[in-house]
């Protein structure tokens, strides 16, 4: 088991209301909270869900310009965060993403908050704001992957993804989850595929010797008899093979 990643430095905690600078006095209770995503939402946006394969039953149709921007405002709320995910509503838990403290969340949170997860949408958003600055974050990339629904397997790779592009973790704990990606490569499920493939093409842009495996193992799956496992490998050979050559130039004209 690989040791587990620091979180990073984390924001002090609000009052219940909170002042901005840059903008108006945000009552930060849950129903206050809940109004502002409705007055935000905007009917092109809930329509325009359905092309992303994004869930609209439970949703306002707010922009996620409009949804940071709130965060922003509201600041870091640990309860707050709670509630807004036990709404249901889909920018109401985006949203939560973006208060919650990170230093505060609990490997059952996480787990409570993945078996909740019903779309790629707030998956990644979860996965890349949140979670990867948490104190179990590698735990959870194992324990996830060997899941079977969709979207928590999903969130197994799309957190592993937003570790290497954060920059969290050693190149041991990276490392350590290839054979994670190689197992999960023969899932044939798109959404599971596609995190599959993030987490691959993010592990090789992290240093020389992560970046070195995953276009090893890249290479190997690109070979594969198996069709979503050869899709995995040639989807990642491509990128990683752009990044390499866009370094390559780089190099030749710092050197000329």
């Amino acid at each position: 088991m690989p040791v587990k990643q620091q979180p990073r430095t984390p924001k002090k905690s609000t009052a219940s209301t909170r002042t901005n600078p840059g903008g108006p006095t945000v009552d930060s209770s849950p129903r206050a909270v809940i109004a502002e995503l409705q007055r935000l939402a905007d009917a092109r946006t809930l329509a325009g869900m359905a092309r992303y394969a994004i869930p609209s039953d439970n949703a306002f149709g707010v922009p996620m310009r409009a949804i940071q921007e709130l965060g922003k405002r509201v600041g870091p709320n640990h309860q707050l965060a709670a509630q807004l995910w036990k709404s249901g509503w889909y920018e109401a838990r985006t949203l939560a993403a973006f208060v919650e403290e990170p230093q505060r969340v609990t490997a059952a949170q996480m787990d409570r908050w993945a078996n909740d997860f019903d779309s790629w949408a707030i998956c990644d958003t979860v996965c890349f704001k949140l979670f990867d600055r948490t104190a179990p974050a590698f735990d959870k990339v194992e324990q996830w992957a060997q899941r079977e629904e969709e979207f928590v397997k999903r969130a197994a790779f799309a957190l592993l993804a937003s570790l290497a592009l954060h920059g969290a973790g050693t190149d041991a704990q990276l490392l350590g989850c290839l054979p994670l990606i190689e197992r999960a490569a023969t899932d044939e499920r798109n959404f599971v595929k596609k995190g599959v493939s993030w987490a691959l093409r993010a592990m090789g842009r992290r240093g020389v010797a992560p970046s070195r495996a995953a276009l090893q193992l890249a290479g190997k799956l690109a070979a594969s008899s198996k069709a979503p496992v050869r899709w995995i490998g040639k989807d990642a050979l491509r990128d990683l093979n752009k990044v390499r050559q866009r370094a390559r130039a780089k190099r030749v004209r710092r050197d000329t």
